[in-house]
């Protein structure tokens, strides 16, 4: 991962649609229809552009391609379940993408320095902790769906139809805050605002049912978790080693 530093900085930049949405959300914030203002919504799409720097997962496209060319065959034979290599290739490309996030930060708040603020220790601790089970969730729902690559030669089209549902109900668009008060309680209960929104709203300040928030983001991990075993089981019966 070092030794593509270039890639990772444009990968950085690439995630930068919440700093865009800011501009767009500070500017409505001023009508005052909203409920937060305008240096709210500055706080809260930086975070989710944070967030995003650590939660993003590409593990269905390297697994589907593992599949699909046999090459996951040898790593079958390893006293290791395959699992493990994209978890700490994801880990590894974390710490060396915290430069690039972190001057990216530096940069927002030179030419916006009315948007910073400290966090408490608490809501900082809860972050973390939020921040880590979001990535935890993200990276098994996409594996899970990458092990429909038994199946089919396509399985990132599941996600490319998930992550629509993602945009818009995880709070990368708009907090959960602007949403009609039905659809809020709905979109409380799926996995979508604990992948962005709940994190952003524990070190921004924002009103959160934190216990409730933990005890969802948990229960879905192992939903997806129990799913993601089954699905194992199931496919390595399915697999051939096609193109190995």
């Amino acid at each position: 991962m070092l030794e593509y530093r270039a890639e990772l900085f444009l990968w950085a930049l690439s995630g930068s649609l919440p700093l865009i949405l800011m501009g767009v959300w500070t500017q409505a914030a001023q009508s005052g229809q909203f409920g937060l203002s305008p240096i709210d919504f500055a706080r809260y799409f930086l975070t989710v552009f944070l967030i995003r720097q650590f939660t993003v997962v590409w593990v269905i496209w390297e697994f589907e391609k593992e599949v699909v060319e046999g090459r996951l065959s040898p790593r079958l034979l390893q006293p290791l379940d395959p699992v493990w290599h994209h978890v700490f290739s994801h880990i590894s490309e974390r710490f060396a993408r915290l430069p690039f996030a972190i001057a990216l930060v530096g940069l927002f708040f030179f030419l916006y320095p009315q948007a910073f603020w400290i966090p408490s220790l608490g809501s900082s601790i809860l972050f973390i902790i939020a921040v880590l089970l979001a990535f935890a969730l993200r990276f098994l729902i996409q594996y899970t769906f990458a092990l429909f690559a038994f199946w089919t030669e396509r399985a990132n089209a599941i996600e490319n139809f998930w992550f629509l549902f993602y945009l818009f109900f995880s709070g990368l668009i708009a907090p959960l805050e602007t949403f009609p008060p039905i659809v809020r309680d709905i979109v409380l209960w799926t996995p979508f605002p604990y992948l962005i929104h709940f994190p952003t709203s524990l070190i921004v300040g924002l009103p959160e049912n934190v216990g409730r928030g933990f005890l969802i983001t948990v229960g879905w991990c192992a939903l997806f978790f129990g799913l993601n075993r089954w699905l194992w089981r199931r496919g390595l019966k399915q697999y051939s080693g096609m193109g190995a």
